[in-house]
């Protein structure tokens, strides 16, 4: 059975031009989530009368907004004209940076990803970032079979933290290059379009949170755990950053039975990221009898092997240590799991890490697995992008 989404708004007392607007908007809200749908079906899911869905349509046609595509079949009388959200009106980009390699992905306006390209950063002259990312994101656009300068977003999720007053890229001395104070207006220049930088985990989240395990939660914590520890907080449904743009970045936070991290500039040192990062996982793993080049090949190497159930059980342990101390601060509904430590230790290392979180803490909240498919980061990314987009192309054409 098919549900359809209705509106969240109905037409409203106000200007021609406020309520025309606050309606058109409407209307693409129900054509991005539904799919198409016929003169009728949008008259009948915003409340507006026939002659002012026709209007609304032969408008938002007329500035390339919407397109015709087909007709109904098989219903009593002349079949129906449907309608959808042009593709075409716009394409946004986003970006995944880590110490080892860029992805970008293009998608429509629609949320259809065009292209996926991944380039190794292996050998990049740190001067010359700038300049490599932008060669990567005209590429992905040629393979999308876009023209050049058609991109009217692009969203970067990388591992650090800017600050809201200078711009500055904090906690992420492992990624040289991406240290000028002048960063995005030099990325704006070399893209031709405007360029946001945003934490990679703050990306993960935006992404559960938008069809993911946290779908419908607006209090919720995610635990990346991979190379680096990290997490996102989001409180009433948005994004918490704190003041300098460095909340969830918990790698350095102190945590019982892992050294005290003294602020070094240069890397994290010390703090959950001892207890729980990848170096920390492989030792452990040694431990237990288990080898492995890294933390999500010795993790799922665990299930199922002897000495597994053991190993699985501490690192379990050790990760809900650092989510009690955040569960104790924030009190979320929700504790999203994501990364690929977590991602390989699948439901079993999840049942693990919420017994032993019950145990820990007094805030209970429910833990998940991570419900995006490929990566979160990127996801995150080109749905921040399509978000900023629609509310530009949505409200002033």
């Amino acid at each position: 059975m098919t549900t359809t989404r209705k509106t969240p708004r109905s037409p409203l007392a106000g200007t021609p031009s406020l309520l025309r607007a606050i309606n058109d908007r409407a209307a693409l809200e129900l054509l991005l989530a539904n799919g198409p749908l016929s003169r009728t079906q949008i008259g009948s899911l915003t409340g507006l009368s026939k002659p002012t869905a026709s209007q609304l349509l032969a408008r938002l046609e007329a500035v390339g907004l919407v397109v015709p595509v087909g007709t109904t079949a098989g219903g009593p009388g002349p079949n129906a004209q449907l309608y959808q959200v042009n593709p075409a009106a716009g394409h946004v980009a986003g970006v995944d940076v880590t110490s080892t390699a860029v992805r970008v992905a293009v998608a429509d306006i629609t949320g259809t990803t065009l292209a996926e390209h991944r380039v190794s950063t292996k050998g990049w002259p740190a001067a010359e970032t700038v300049a490599r990312v932008a060669e990567t994101v005209a590429e992905t656009v040629r393979r999308a079979e876009l023209a050049p300068g058609c991109l009217r977003e692009v969203v970067i999720g990388i591992g650090g933290a800017p600050d809201p007053v200078t711009g500055k890229l904090r906690y992420a001395s492992h990624l040289p290059g991406w240290h000028s104070p002048r960063l995005v207006e030099e990325l704006e220049a070399a893209l031709g379009a405007p360029v946001s930088i945003e934490n990679d985990v703050n990306l993960a989240a935006v992404a559960e949170q938008a069809g993911g395990a946290a779908a419908g939660c607006e209090d919720f914590v995610l635990l990346w755990a991979e190379e680096g520890i990290g997490a996102a907080i989001v409180i009433a449904g948005r994004l918490h950053r704190g003041f300098t743009g460095g909340a969830g970045e918990v790698g350095y936070m102190p945590v019982p039975d892992a050294p005290v991290s003294l602020g070094s500039r240069r890397k994290v040192s010390g703090g959950f990221q001892d207890l729980a990062g990848e170096p920390a996982v492989l030792a452990l793993a040694r431990r237990h009898g288990l080898r492995g080049t890294d933390a999500a090949q010795v993790v799922a190497g665990a299930l199922g092997t002897a000495g597994g159930e053991a190993f699985l059980t501490e690192l379990a342990e050790r990760l809900a240590v650092g989510l009690a101390v955040i569960a104790s601060v924030v009190d979320p509904e929700l504790v999203v799991l994501s990364g690929g430590t977590p991602t390989a230790g699948g439901e079993r290392l999840r049942e693990l890490v919420q017994e032993a979180l019950g145990r820990m803490s007094i805030p209970r909240p429910e833990v998940r697995l991570s419900a995006v498919p490929g990566s979160p980061v990127l996801t995150g990314a080109l749905q921040r992008a399509l978000a900023s987009t629609r509310d530009v192309l949505f409200s002033t054409h």
